[in-house]
């Protein structure tokens, strides 16, 4: 079976791969159907030898995905994340022209995986987001109620780590992302999907940036977004995108 990731770095402790969106990282009470995750063929790619998920990426995300070789590694590494000193950079197409940078500070309540919880009140945490655009761009289609939409390409920095942060924050602003069927406008998701025969959520982990947790020598890992993110990336002038060249 082909292995659908791609590897990004490997040494002693590490390895970093770019997942493809649609895949899980691992096995999830809500997909309990699912057969394929991450974990297994990150396993596959480390000799059959078991690896450490230090961060998780939602199943529609592609980009970026970092394992642990070892349980030591593993927790250095889940220490450095909880301390925020692990830096995360995501590329995200949004409904409508966004400011041109902004910090969303808005506290998100907890969603629980298990739906046997959904009944039951969840703490409220706080939840930071910074962001910038990229790009914009001006379609001469009428999807909502004006003869014409308007999308964004803004690049994404959460600084705490909330389920589905950057999706919840993002429709918190008005500037919902494009493919995102819990939080986003159906309407331009259809048209998307439609015009680009797939209708994929338009977030992508590009960078992550870190200490080494053996070494501490600074560490940049990076992956361009894979070819269904790119190809949407069309509607925009290219000479506006120095991020993907």
């Amino acid at each position: 079976m082909l292995n659908p990731l791609t590897e990004i770095y490997r040494d002693d402790w590490l390895l970093a791969v770019h997942k493809p969106a649609g895949l899980l990282v691992h096995r999830s009470p809500i997909d309990k159907h699912e057969t394929e995750f991450a974990l297994q063929y990150a396993r596959a790619m480390n000799g059959g030898e078991h690896v450490y998920p230090v961060h998780r990426l939602d199943r529609p995300t592609s980009g970026v995905l970092l394992f642990a070789r070892d349980p030591e590694t593993a927790r250095t590494l889940g220490l450095a994340m909880m301390a925020g000193a692990v830096s995360k950079t995501y590329l995200a197409m949004v409904r409508g022209w966004a400011p041109e940078q902004g910090v969303v500070d808005h506290p998100l309540r907890d969603e629980p995986e298990d739906r046997r919880l959904k009944g039951q009140e969840q703490p409220v945490r706080e939840a930071l987001t910074r962001y910038r655009r990229l790009a914009t761009t001006e379609l001469p289609v009428a999807i909502e109620r004006y003869p014409t939409s308007r999308y964004s390409l803004v690049e994404l920095k959460p600084e705490t780590g909330r389920k589905h942060q950057l999706r919840r924050h993002m429709k918190h602003i008005n500037h919902p992302i494009i493919g995102d069927a819990n939080h986003g406008r159906g309407r331009h998701n259809r048209y998307f999907a439609e015009r680009f025969g797939q209708g994929r959520l338009m977030l992508a982990a590009t960078e992550l940036r870190l200490r080494h947790p053996v070494t501490d020598e600074p560490l940049c890992l990076k992956a361009h977004p894979e070819s269904s993110f790119a190809q949407v990336l069309a509607i925009f002038d290219g000479n506006d995108l120095p991020l993907l060249q």
